[in-house]
Parts: structure tokens; C-alpha cells; sequence
């Protein structure tokens, strides 16, 4: 059982034993992969933790780009969290409906906004469930809430500062996806991406920091994935994936066990196959 830790993760014990806190913010950071079939938006509506807020992560992204969910500007962070009632003061939660994929996405934008009381509910909403604990249909009543954002710019890479560290190594950059992906033995999930990886990033499946109920395995067993993975926890780290969703679960992991050090690459994949001038490696 990990200890929680309102600041990275806690367990749904914590969450059911605050929930009425009147300074809790829930979000339902449910997403889903584009091909999965899924209406992430449909199934918050039908059932979701008492009080929880839908927080859309394909719409609160900068659509000024054509990449997708990118980091919104800080306005548009500003104004959706106001409207969701979300601002200072608050312990915001985080969960989702797959147990732990896209929240830390979202846990990592509040960081990247300087908002530092951001938890991701371990397990999610299936172990939520599995406990047999309460799920409301009803819309929560939402109060506008003044929230201040600092944006951190050191905690996102773009694709330049990604390149430069893939041909300085002054960075290690770890990929969160499938091995058979990062190796470019199986095609990627969005049309017209190459196959492989950055040249001379590692590799980390984010499944393999979770145990079967989806929750984050125990900070010893972090730290040995890390090492296993080729990881110097004493360097700085960039974390990419396919569209810089699942990269956020690496970043979370290296939060938990003390390494502070780490970045983004918001683009991830779907920015670096993309451009044929990028090298890429396979196997």
C-alpha cells in the first residue's frame, strides 16, 4: 500500500476519507485512446466519484495546434479552471476510469501551472468501484474560484530542446510506450507516424510501474524499474510517449521517489515520427 501523498498520490481510502472536505476538488481526467471506441465525456455523465468535475483534455489544450492536447496557454487554463469552480486553496484529485493513464496527465499540467496541492487517486475509479464505493449521476454545483497560475516552462520540452539532448545527452529521455512500439516493430496507432524512437532514448512501459489493480508499485520497486531501464536517477530526465498522456505516469513515478528533475516532451511521438528530417532508431 503506498503512504499517500496529496501531492502525488493517494489512495481511495484518503479520497473517501476527505471527500467532503469542503477544499477537495475531484477530477474526472478520464481520455481515452482514439481508436478504443470509448466516450470518455458519456461515461463521467452515467457514473463518477460524488463531486467530481469532467476535465476534457482533448478541449483544455492549445488548439492553436495541430498536435494533439498540447499544454493550454495559461488563460485558457485560468478560465476553464474558474469555470469548474477549481482555484486556490483547493486539494484537487485527480482520477480515471482506466485506474492510472491519463490522470498524472493532468496532475502534471496543475505542476506545470505552479499549482502544487495535486494528488492522482491510485487505482482510479475501477478500484473506486471494486470497493463498492458511491458514484453519483448528478452535475456538481460549481462556484467560480480566483485561481493564480505560475506557469514552470522548465517542466516541458518542445521538439528542439528534445533534439538537442538527444545529440548531447545532457538529458536522458525515457519513452513510456510499448516495447514493440519504441523498437518499430508494429505500426503506430495514429496514421502516417513512423515507426521506431527517439536516437538514444530508453525505454519504460508505463504498465510496467503498475501492479495488477492498477495502482503505482512502492517507491523501491520504482527505483529498481528506473535502474533496469538504464535510468541515472542522479541526471535530469525527459519523459515522451505517443502524444504526451502516458509520458505523464513516468513523470509521476520519478516524483514519488524523490527526482525532481524531470520534463515533458509535450509533442511526444506524434510530433517526432512526423517530421522525415528527425532521426529516429529501431530495435
Amino acid at each position: 500500500m503506498a503512504s499517500d501523498d496529496p501531492r502525488t498520490l493517494v489512495s481511495t481510502d484518503w479520497l473517501a476519507a476527505h471527500l467532503n472536505d469542503p477544499d477537495l476538488r475531484i477530477l474526472d481526467a478520464s481520455w481515452h485512446m482514439p481508436d478504443a471506441g470509448r466516450d470518455a465525456l458519456a461515461e463521467y455523465n452515467d457514473g463518477h466519484i460524488p463531486g467530481a468535475r469532467f476535465f476534457d483534455i482533448d478541449e483544455i489544450s492549445d488548439q492553436r495546434s495541430a498536435l494533439p492536447h498540447m499544454a493550454p496557454p495559461v488563460e485558457k487554463f485560468i478560465s476553464r479552471m474558474r469555470a469548474m469552480g477549481v482555484g486556490d486553496g483547493h486539494q484537487v484529485v485527480v482520477y480515471d476510469s482506466s485506474g492510472l493513464f491519463s490522470a498524472p496527465r493532468v496532475w502534471w499540467l496543475f505542476k506545470l501551472m505552479g499549482k502544487q496541492d495535486v494528488a492522482v487517486l491510485d487505482g482510479g475509479l475501477p478500484k473506486w468501484k471494486a470497493e463498492g464505493r458511491m458514484l453519483e449521476d448528478l452535475p456538481p454545483m460549481v462556484r467560480d474560484r480566483h485561481i493564480t497560475v505560475q506557469r514552470q516552462a522548465h517542466m516541458v520540452k518542445d521538439v528542439s530542446q528534445v533534439a538537442s539532448a538527444s545529440k548531447l545527452g545532457d538529458w536522458q529521455i525515457l519513452d513510456a510506450r510499448a516495447g514493440e512500439r519504441f523498437r518499430g516493430e508494429v505500426d503506430e496507432p495514429r496514421a502516417g507516424l513512423r515507426a521506431g524512437h527517439i536516437p538514444g532514448s530508453k525505454n519504460l512501459c508505463f504498465r510496467d510501474l503498475l501492479n495488477d489493480d492498477q495502482t503505482m508499485k512502492d517507491t523501491d520497486a520504482l527505483r529498481e524499474l528506473f535502474a533496469n531501464a538504464g535510468v541515472d536517477l542522479d541526471r535530469p530526465v525527459i519523459t515522451t510517449c505517443g502524444s504526451g498522456v502516458t509520458a505523464c505516469v513516468l513523470s509521476l513515478a520519478l516524483e514519488r521517489i524523490g527526482h525532481r528533475k524531470h520534463a515533458v516532451y509535450d509533442g511526444s511521438w506524434t510530433e517526432w515520427g512526423m517530421y522525415p528530417d528527425l532521426r529516429i532508431e529501431k530495435g
